[in-house]
């Protein structure tokens, strides 16, 4: 195919170059991904794909397709699903892994391939043992080849920042002579500085031939906490697409966090006059989600999305936020889909004000899955004298996080003390038959997985075990993540309850639940690509 064919197989909506707008290029299920333990089903990057659609993300970079045949698989449904964003599929410089990319987005309205290549004498040297001569070959190459199969080549120098400044500007300017419409100077190893990071677009694009023809991006990792700050560096000195993950997720440290990089151009255009197309009221939805697939919690400070992100307790804060609510925030919780005055609500609230608290916390629950989780309401609110809403987001959030449930928490008795050893009698339901198993072990969790694993004997190794109180007091939920790994395979599973041991119990029992669901749909182990 050539390259004027790959244009019309491929729509592109890519803005000039002299554009104030940013394209915003999500990354949460490539790099994202890349966080130990983070994998994602191919229904869950569906699902995802469709909440960064809604937000409006122009990029979404859905995978590495030679990885697996499940990353492939990914990739290509999501080239299917969606309509308005470009789907985005990486490729490492080789022939095999650009037409394995080329492939998989084949059915998309708007495919990017994103090709990469290492440039710094630390990965040169030590890695791929090349000289800069060979690097600047295979960018040729590669970017050729990339663009005679689709008409949106993005390339990126691996360990830009550490690459000395004439071997980056040749290899930008080889990039764009072979056809690439976006440059891409990755922060690989959140090694720069803000001033450094512009002071290298600001370089590039004053000095490369045809750089005012093609889109500079960054994309930032965390290891120094300065990702979010490098980014808004490289767009201020001309980059006009952000790399960027839901919640910050990525390889180490992690990337920058599309949350915050989007509110601060919103916030603060007086300063920085580059708006992006995001629609900023899906953002919270967007960030439970990826925790609740992950089991990654997100921290209570976080900006933006944090529970205590728009909290205030101080009575000086109180008070001004009573005058004026601009006294003490800068954005609105509305504006971020963050819910605004945390109501109460309880026992004797309604079906119709739930959903109504539901939609203003974001979520859009189908007739079952209202039904299903009114009723763990109720039974909650049976329990509880106050529900908040961070009970309710865990209710949700739980049944989000669940697989098929081939077994369910029946019942479960434990007797823990000071003299052990401890013992719990469980009952599950395990394909519609239920089974019983008494089981002691060194504290109540203890006993509760050994249970579990008499009567649903498996090889699975536990990996994480995590709680935390969803709210304050004696009778707030436990919210409980557990990941398993057996033969490659990582599986999280959620759950909250306000007893501890019934909410590790049934947190152990989704993870099982979805690692079958994973092993009845088991793909080759996946390569790990670099997180830039």
């Amino acid at each position: 195919m050539t390259a004027s064919t790959a244009d019309a197989a491929n729509e592109t909506r890519v803005p000039p170059a002299t554009s104030d707008h940013v394209v915003v290029f999500d990354t949460t299920m490539r790099d994202g991904e890349q966080s130990p333990g983070a994998s994602m089903s191919i229904e869950e990057k569906l699902e995802l794909a469709k909440i960064l659609e809604d937000m409006r993300v122009d990029v979404i970079e859905a995978g590495f397709p030679i990885a697996s045949n499940g990353d492939f698989e990914a990739v290509k449904k999501i080239a299917q699903l969606v309509t308005e964003s470009t789907v985005c599929g990486l490729a490492r410089a080789g022939v095999a892994d650009i037409e394995r990319c080329a492939e998989a987005i084949r059915p998309a309205k708007r495919g990017r391939i994103h090709t990469f290549i290492s440039t710094s004498p630390q990965h040169r040297d030590h890695i791929l043992r090349m000289s800069p001569e060979d690097i600047i070959e295979a960018v040729h190459a590669s970017v050729t080849h990339a663009r005679n199969l689709c008409g949106d080549v993005e390339w990126s120098a691996q360990d830009a920042t550490r690459t000395e400044r004439d071997v980056l500007r040749r290899c930008v300017e080889t990039a764009i002579r072979a056809g690439a419409t976006t440059i891409n100077i990755p922060d690989t190893v959140g090694y720069t500085y803000p001033s450094e990071y512009a002071a290298v677009f600001r370089d590039l694009i004053e000095n490369v031939p045809g750089a005012d023809g093609v889109i500079f991006s960054t994309h930032c990792h965390n290891d120094l906490g300065l990702a979010v700050a490098n980014s808004l560096a490289g767009v201020e000195a001309g980059a006009r697409q952000v790399e960027v993950a839901i919640n910050g997720i990525g390889e180490r440290a992690g990337n920058a966090a599309l949350e915050e990089i989007v509110m601060a151009l919103k916030v603060r255009g007086d300063a920085l006059p580059f708006p992006t197309r995001v629609r900023t009221e899906h953002i919270t939805r967007a960030s439970r989600y990826v925790s609740a697939i992950t089991g990654f919690p997100v921290q209570f400070n976080k900006a933006i999305v944090g529970k205590n992100a728009f909290a205030h307790e101080s009575g000086i804060h109180q008070d001004g936020m009573l005058k004026n609510s601009e006294t003490y925030e800068i954005m609105r919780p509305e504006d971020v889909g963050q819910g605004g005055t945390n109501l109460v609500m309880g026992k004797h609230s309604g079906r119709h004000a739930f959903r109504e608290k539901l939609k203003d916390l974001g979520y859009e629950l189908g007739q079952n899955a209202l039904n299903e989780a009114f009723g763990r309401f109720k039974d909650l609110a049976d329990k509880k004298k106050s529900v908040f809403d961070d009970d309710i987001i865990a209710l949700v959030d739980d049944a989000l996080a669940r697989g098929a449930e081939r077994v369910q928490v029946k019942s479960l008795r434990v007797i823990a003390g000071t003299e052990g050893p401890q013992e719990a009698l469980l009952t599950l339901v395990v394909d519609g038959a239920e089974s019983t198993a008494t089981a002691t072990g060194d504290g109540p969790v203890d006993a509760v997985f050994n249970a579990i694993h008499k009567i649903v004997p498996h090889d699975a190794m536990l990996r994480l075990f995590q709680v935390h109180a969803v709210t304050e007091g004696t009778d707030a939920q436990a919210q409980v993540s557990v990941r398993l790994e057996e033969d490659g395979r990582i599986a999280t599973g959620q759950a909250a309850d306000t007893d501890t041991l019934t909410a590790s119990a049934t947190a152990y029992v989704n993870a099982l639940n979805n690692l079958f669901a994973r092993k009845e749909k088991s793909a080759p182990e996946p390569l790990t690509a670099s997180g830039f």
